[in-house]
C-alpha cells in the first residue's frame, strides 16, 4: 500500500487573482519554530472550503455518484442471498423457505421453482449494478479532477501571491526552501491526496455507512451482532494513530537525509575526487541509507500490526455473526438468505475499514501540507497607501535587530540628496546589507524612520516603491524564459528597441551573440547564463525601471575578476543622474562616489570622499591601503 523561485528584488509584484486582500489580516495560526507558521486545522479547512467555491457543484456530483455506487454494491450480497433461498426452496420441491421464514427477496420473474430462471435474473442484477458502479466510480474521478486540481492550483497560487507580497524581511527569517517546499512538495501532497486518497476514503466510508445499514435492514438481530465490530476497531485506531504520526514523520525524515546525502555525493563528486574523500563520503550516505531502510521495515511491521488487529476483529465478528444466524435459521426468524446476505455484507465491509485504517497516515500528512499552505496564506499583508513624489532620502536614528535577537543597525543618521551616490564600505557582518534594505523599503527599521520626499517608507504603496526605489542585490535571479521576459520582469510590455537599448547601456552585446537573441530562452532547461551575464540583466532592468533611487547591494561581487570591471562601468552608467546607496564589494567602487561611509559594528564610524579619508588617516585609510596599496 502506498503512503502518503526566486524573485528579482527590483521589482514587486501586483497582486493576483487569487490572493487575499490587502486588508486581511488572518487568524491566528500556530507557529512553526524556525519557519513560517502554520495554521490551525479549522482555519485550514476554512481555507481549503473557500478555495473549492466554484468548485462545489462537482463537488456535490462526487457525493452523489459515491453514495450511488455504494448502494449498487449491495445488490451482490442481497441477489446472492435472495439466489440461496430460491435454490433451497427449488430443492426442496417448490416447498417455503426455511423453517417458514421470510425469504430475503425476489426477483421480477423469477419463481422459486425456477432455479434457472432465478440464476439469470441474478446474473443480470449483479451485472447491471456493476455497470452502474463503474460509470459511477468513472465519473467521480472525472468531476473529482474538475474539483481538485484547480483549487489545488489556487491554493498555490495564494501562497506564492502572498509570499511575494509580504517582503524578503519575513521571508529571510524562515528555514532555507520552507517556502518553496511549501509551494513544490506541500502542494504536490495536498494534489496526490485530492485525486487518489480522497476518493478512497469517501467511497470507503459510503461503503462502510450503506452496508452498515443494509446489514441492519437484513434483519436488526443480525446489525447488532454486526455492531460488535465497532469497539473492536475502535481499539485498533487508539493503538494505531497516537503510534502512526511520529513513525511516519521519522520515515520521511530520514527519507530526506538520504536523498540529500545522496545529491550532496553527487554534486560533489569532483571535490570529493580531488581530496580522495570518497570513502568517508560514501559511508555517511551508507548510514543515512540504512536508517531509512531499517525505519521503512519498522513501518511496514507496524502496519502489519495494525492490520492483523484489524483481521482479528472481522474473523471474531464473522464468526459470531454465523453463529447467531444458525440460531435464527434453527428457530424460524431468519431465512438461510438473509444470513448470507448478512455474511457478505459484514465481509464486504472489511477491505472499506482495512482502507480507512492504512490511508490514516496519508490524511494526516496532506492535513499537514494544508496547514503548511494556509499558514502562508494568513500572513498579514499591511496596508500601504503613501504615495512618494521624489526627493531625498532620510534615514533618522535607524536601528534595526532581527527577531533573533540579533543587532544589525545602531543610531544611523542619514541623507542622500537627488543625484548624489553614496558608497558603504566596511568588514562582513557591519550592517551594510541591513541598512542597503532600510533604504530600499525592504525592511522596516525596529526603530527611526526612513523618508523619500517626506514620505515612510514602509507607509509607500507597493506600485509607488518601486517606481522610485529599485534595489539589486548579490543574489540576482534569471527566470526559465526568454531573455526579453527577464528584462519586461522591470517594465512589462517594454518595446524591442527599449530593451536592446537597455542592453546597450550596461554593455550587454553578447545578448546578440545567443543563438535567438532576445528570444533565446534561459535557466536550466535553455541556455546557462553565468553569474556575470545574469547581473548585467539585473542592472538592464533598473535601466528599464527608470528609478529615482538605485540601491545596489553587492550588486557586482559575483563577477570575476575579467568581468569586475565590466560591471563597474555598467553599474555608473545606471547610476548617472540618480541618486544611489552602493554597498561595495571592491573598494575601486566606492572611489567616484560623491560619499563614502565606514561602517562598523553596525554604526557610521566615518564618512567622506576618498581623498578625504584616505588623509584622515582612520578606518577607511587602513583599507584603503590594503586595497590599493602605497
Amino acid at each position: 500500500m502506498t503512503r502518503f523561485a526566486a524573485v528579482d528584488p527590483g521589482s514587486e509584484p501586483e497582486p493576483g487573482p487569487e490572493s487575499e486582500t490587502e486588508s486581511e489580516t488572518g487568524p491566528a495560526t500556530e507557529t512553526a519554530t524556525g519557519s513560517l507558521p502554520l495554521a490551525r486545522p479549522a482555519d485550514s479547512f476554512r481555507m481549503l472550503w473557500r478555495h473549492t467555491l466554484g468548485q462545489r457543484g462537482f463537488v456535490t456530483l462526487v457525493g452523489i455518484v459515491g453514495l450511488l455506487a455504494a448502494v449498487a454494491g449491495l445488490v451482490a450480497p442481497m441477489v446472492i442471498g435472495w439466489l440461496v433461498d430460491v435454490l433451497l426452496a427449488a430443492g426442496d420441491g417448490g416447498a417455503a423457505t426455511d423453517n417458514g421464514a421470510t425469504a430475503s427477496g425476489g426477483g421480477p420473474g423469477a419463481s422459486p421453482l425456477d432455479p434457472a430462471g432465478a440464476i439469470w435474473w441474478a446474473a443480470a442484477a449483479v451485472a447491471g449494478a456493476g455497470l452502474v458502479a463503474a460509470v459511477c466510480a468513472w465519473a467521480g474521478q472525472a468531476w473529482l479532477a474538475r474539483a481538485a486540481e484547480p483549487t489545488v492550483a489556487g491554493l498555490r497560487e495564494a501562497v506564492m501571491d502572498r509570499a511575494l507580497r509580504i517582503g524578503s524581511a519575513r521571508l529571510d527569517g524562515t528555514e532555507t526552501g520552507d517556502l518553496v517546499s511549501r509551494v513544490a512538495e506541500d502542494a504536490r501532497e495536498v494534489s496526490q491526496a485530492a485525486t487518489t486518497v480522497v476518493p478512497l476514503v469517501v467511497q470507503s466510508l459510503f461503503t462502510v455507512v450503506v452496508s452498515g445499514a443494509g446489514l441492519a435492514v437484513v434483519d436488526w438481530r443480525l446489525g447488532l451482532v454486526g455492531l460488535l465490530a465497532v469497539p473492536m476497531y475502535w481499539t485498533t485506531l487508539r493503538w494505531y494513530l497516537p503510534r502512526s504520526g511520529p513513525i511516519y514523520r521519522q520515515e520521511r525524515a530520514a527519507f530526506g537525509t538520504r536523498a540529500s546525502r545522496l545529491l550532496g555525493g553527487v554534486s560533489g563528486a569532483r571535490t570529493l575526487r580531488a581530496y580522495d574523500a570518497q570513502g568517508p563520503e560514501l559511508e555517511r550516505i551508507h548510514a543515512a541509507s540504512a536508517q531509512a531502510r531499517d525505519l521503512s521495515i519498522g513501518v511496514f511491521g507496524f502496519l502489519t500490526r495494525a492490520f492483523s488487529r484489524n483481521n482479528r476483529a472481522e474473523a471474531v465478528v464473522l464468526a459470531a455473526l454465523l453463529g447467531a444466524g444458525y440460531l435464527l435459521v434453527t428457530g424460524g426468524y431468519v431465512t438461510t438468505g438473509a444470513v448470507t446476505t448478512a455474511a457478505l455484507l459484514f465481509h464486504r465491509l472489511f477491505n472499506p475499514i482495512g482502507a480507512l485504517v492504512g490511508m490514516f497516515d496519508q490524511v494526516q500528512s496532506a492535513g499537514a501540507s494544508l496547514a503548511r499552505m494556509t499558514g502562508v496564506i494568513d500572513l498579514p499583508v499591511p496596508v500601504r497607501t503613501g504615495q512618494l513624489h521624489g526627493g531625498a532620502l532620510e534615514l533618522a536614528e535607524i536601528c534595526h535587530t532581527y527577531r533573533d535577537g540579533t543587532p544589525a543597525v545602531h543610531d544611523v543618521h542619514l541623507e542622500i540628496g537627488p543625484g548624489e551616490v553614496v558608497a558603504v564600505v566596511g568588514f562582513t557582518g557591519a550592517g551594510k546589507s541591513t541598512l542597503a534594505q532600510i533604504a530600499a523599503g525592504m525592511v522596516a527599521p525596529t526603530a527611526g524612520t526612513a523618508r523619500l520626499g517626506g514620505v515612510e517608507l514602509t507607509e509607500a504603496e507597493p506600485v509607488s516603491l518601486r517606481g522610485h526605489v529599485t534595489m539589486v542585490s548579490q543574489e540576482v535571479h534569471g527566470f526559465a524564459t526568454t531573455v526579453a521576459e527577464n528584462l519586461r520582469v522591470a517594465r512589462p510590455g517594454a518595446r524591442v528597441e527599449d530593451l536592446e537599448s537597455a542592453l546597450a547601456t550596461v554593455g550587454a552585446e553578447w545578448v546578440a551573440q545567443l543563438p535567438h537573441g532576445l528570444d533565446t530562452e534561459v535557466g536550466e532547461d535553455g541556455h546557462r547564463l553565468d553569474p556575470m551575464q545574469l547581473q548585467m540583466l539585473a542592472l538592464a532592468r533598473v535601466v528599464l525601471a527608470d528609478p529615482q533611487l538605485v540601491v545596489l547591494d553587492e550588486a557586482t561581487a559575483e563577477a570575476s575578476s575579467a568581468g569586475a570591471r565590466q560591471l563597474d562601468v555598467a553599474a555608473a552608467r545606471i547610476l548617472a543622474g540618480r541618486s544611489a546607496l552602493v554597498v561595495a564589494h571592491r573598494l575601486s567602487q566606492a572611489v567616484s562616489a560623491d560619499r563614502i561611509l565606514v561602517m562598523e559594528g553596525g554604526r557610521i564610524v566615518e564618512s567622506g570622499t576618498h581623498e578625504q579619508l584616505r588623509a584622515a588617516g582612520g578606518r577607511y585609510a587602513e583599507l584603503s591601503r590594503a586595497w590599493f596599496g602605497d
